[in-house]
């Protein structure tokens, strides 16, 4: 066991030692943006054709791998997870459930390494597994057995027909087969190319005929024309998915001016509603908004009409009948349930149905025949349910106190809500409530399962004054004997972008941490929409440095208070939340012990080159207008690294198929940190070359990847399970 010991501190000193002799090549260029020059030092690093940039990306991966896989109990977070998972037997995702009672739904055991699709009649009805997506076998490539992943099921309206959505491993864009449920016949015909986003998804006919898509006409990420002029398409069973039927699109509906950017998605409500509604996709909730008769794009009209800009801050649509239901950000930081109709729309006046709340923000409704159940939020912790009936406001006692409701109903005419309430030490428990009775009877999909290794895990809820006097909400999580010394570890996890609120969930990684020792700490900094839409605003472009101060903030109260000290905290966010975490250890490096940064947006300066491109000019601003530079500049990580500065120990990674954030990004970013850092921390950068930007991936690799992280995490910060033995 000794000799074992001595050999793994060998092998991290010796490969730590060396990290220095593999520095990227540097080819700088020179930028001019309104009166200031910028020097790029390794502009040369998005060139992911070049020999010498993938080789060096490569080296890069080889090495950071051999310095995880030495560190002491690396795998205890994984094997952790799949006893946890053996446990539980299976879990559940993705349910759809159909007018007629006919539920669909995603069902992985803890032996499997992915989910397949399930179907039942009724909550108690037999259960039966309709498709394993081992089975599946992509028309691109015949010869050559992959691995695909089911992301999206969509039933026909009538539960007679299935749409699964599958994805090769990492990569986000996905091939649609169509089933008929009774015989489980898979039709001859393969729909390539399609987002999976739940947005556009896959929406069906009112006569369960076909269904409209979102067509990538190019998934090559390199290519120019990647991500542009994206195409929603109306496919009929039966028919040459090669023959697009374009019904929505920057080139079919030019009078419509929809961009090259933004993908036009079409929404359906109900099968019975006259008219559909078409959207326009982009980083922001608020969306330009279109309106057809249905007969008329049938018959192959486009005569789309506009219905309301991004001006009007609407978002979370239904359409029943005549009648748009929606909620508003109009006037109303915490939003309010409105109603207007769609032959005389007035949505400078409409009929409010739900008004604003001073402290609580509105954050999902269902409409069904006994009205429409909505649930708000008070600092993205404490959600409430309330049933909004003739007029009057009526709040729903919750079965257990939650920090996040989710609902799901069946549609207007129907009595049937569900109610699924979680937070960060209780397991998600799904209900139906009787408005009748007032009563909520279980009915979950998993069984309920006894974590007696979590008992004494507490949750505190508090809020934390900013370095402007904001209070952030704060979420921590601990053992309740932890000692207030100053040593605990710290994880701190953030994201603080798009409006995203990190609402309370059964975390699973939080509550092992935890048990180990640790504390987890979840700021709910500006630039999510924990407190509403303000809250957004006042993390976004030119106020986007609140977003890591905010985080700076609550570390440093976990200092001033004891729980821990410097150094002792790790923080961690992905994509967007990569600015957040980026700035921050670049403005106070002494705070931190270690950093991790997955798939992060690492320099926006260059954002619009790569990954999201246009799409995320409304969420951090354009380097085409100077106050747009100023702000990118600002929330720029990788141009905030300073020569001679110590910086913690830092763990990027990237995913070489990403579509949101260009893997050249956290490898530029890697490459100046290598160079620059006075500090003998290591600097490691992972590069998976199956991956794209962290999703849709086999639930083992995902916590295999988590593992990794504590593993490097643990190690920084002290934690005595993780260390070298140095004698």
């Amino acid at each position: 066991m000794k000799y074992r010991i001595f050999i793994i501190t060998l092998l991290l000193f010796t490969v730590l030692g060396a990290q220095s002799n593999n520095l990227a090549l540097k080819t700088s260029a020179t930028d001019q943006y309104f009166g200031s020059t910028i020097t790029d030092d390794y502009r040369n690093l998005e060139n992911l054709k070049d020999p010498q940039t993938i080789s060096w990306m490569r080296s890069q991966t080889d090495y950071s791998n051999s310095v995880i896989n030495a560190i002491p109990n690396r795998n205890y977070y994984l094997e952790k997870r799949l006893e946890l998972d053996k446990r539980q037997g299976y879990s559940v995702s993705g349910l759809k459930i159909t007018s007629d009672d006919k539920y669909f739904y995603l069902k992985k055991k803890s032996n499997e390494k992915v989910a397949k699709v399930y179907y039942r009649k009724g909550f108690s009805g037999k259960e039966e597994v309709l498709y394993d997506p081992s089975h599946f076998v992509s028309p691109r490539d015949r010869d050559t057995a992959h691995e695909f992943i089911i992301n999206l099921i969509s039933p026909s309206w009538d539960g007679n027909r299935l749409a699964i959505s599958l994805s090769e491993k990492g990569k986000e864009f996905s091939e649609v087969i169509i089933m008929d449920v009774k015989t489980k016949y898979i039709h001859p015909e393969i729909l390539t190319n399609i987002n999976p986003s739940t947005v556009g998804g896959i929406k069906w006919l009112g006569d369960n005929s076909g269904f409209f898509y979102v067509y990538y006409p190019t998934t090559d990420k390199t290519s120019d024309s990647f991500g542009k002029n994206t195409e929603s398409i109306l496919y009929k069973i039966g028919e040459d998915p090669e023959k697009r039927n374009i019904i929505f699109s920057n080139h079919h509906n030019p009078d419509l001016k929809i961009g090259d950017t933004g993908f036009p998605a079409v929404l359906t409500f109900t099968p019975t509603n006259q008219n559909l509604i078409g959207i326009i996709v982009d980083s922001e909730d608020f969306r330009d908004t279109f309106i057809i008769s249905k007969k008329d794009l049938l018959n192959g009209k486009q005569n789309w009409k506009p219905l309301y800009t991004k001006k009007d801050k609407i978002f979370n649509i239904t359409l029943i009948d005549d009648d748009l239901y929606y909620m508003s950000g109009q006037n109303s930081s915490n939003f309010k349930l409105c109603k207007t109709n769609i032959n005389n729309p007035d949505f400078k006046n409409p009929t409010i149905l739900i008004p604003e709340k001073k402290t609580e923000v509105l954050t999902n409704y269902v409409i069904t025949s006994d009205g429409i159940y909505y649930t708000t939020t008070k600092n993205g912790v404490e959600a409430k349910l309330y049933l909004y009936k003739k007029g009057k406001e009526n709040p729903i006692k919750l079965p257990y106190t939650s920090g996040n409701i989710g609902l799901q109903a069946k549609g207007k005419d129907f009595s049937d809500i569900w109610v699924s309430c979680s937070g960060w030490a209780n397991e998600q428990q799904r209900f139906k409530y009787n408005v009748t009775k007032n009563i909520f009877t279980l009915e979950n999909l998993v069984p309920i399962i006894e974590y007696p290794e979590f008992k004494d895990i507490i949750v505190d809820e508090i809020t934390v004054k900013s370095y402007d006097g904001t209070e952030v909400p704060l979420s921590l999580i601990y053992r309740k004997n932890i000692k207030r010394d100053g040593k605990a570890p710290v994880l701190m996890q953030a994201y603080g972008a798009y409006a995203e609120s990190y609402y309370p969930f059964f975390a699973r990684s939080y509550l092992v941490w935890a048990n180990q020792g640790g504390i987890v700490a979840v700021p709910h900094i500006r630039g999510g929409g924990e407190k509403g839409e303000q809250w957004h605003i006042d993390g976004q472009k030119l106020k986007k440095p609140n977003s890591w101060k905010d985080l700076i903030a609550c570390a440093e109260y976990l200092i001033d208070q004891n729980y821990t000290s410097s150094k002792k905290i790790a923080v961690w966010g992905a994509s967007a939340g990569g600015i957040t975490i980026g700035r921050a250890i670049t403005e106070k490096p002494e705070l931190f012990g270690a950093a991790i940064i997955e798939a992060g947006v690492l320099n926006p300066l260059r954002n619009e080159f790569g990954g999201t491109i246009k799409t995320s000019v409304q969420e951090y601003g354009s380097i085409e207008d100077s106050v747009g530079f100023k702000g990118l500049l600002e929330m720029d990580a990788y141009m905030h690294i300073k020569k001679g500065v110590e910086y913690p120990a830092t763990l990027i990674t990237a995913g070489i198929n990403d579509p949101r954030v260009a893997p050249w990004m956290p490898s530029k970013f890697a490459a100046k940190l290598l160079a620059d850092n006075a500090a003998k921390s290591p600097i490691l950068l992972r590069i998976n070359y199956d991956g794209g930007h962290g999703a849709d991936l086999p639930v083992s690799e995902l916590y295999s990847n988590i593992s990794d992280i504590f593993a490097f995490a643990f190690w920084q910060l002290g934690h005595p399970d993780y260390q070298p033995d140095k004698k």
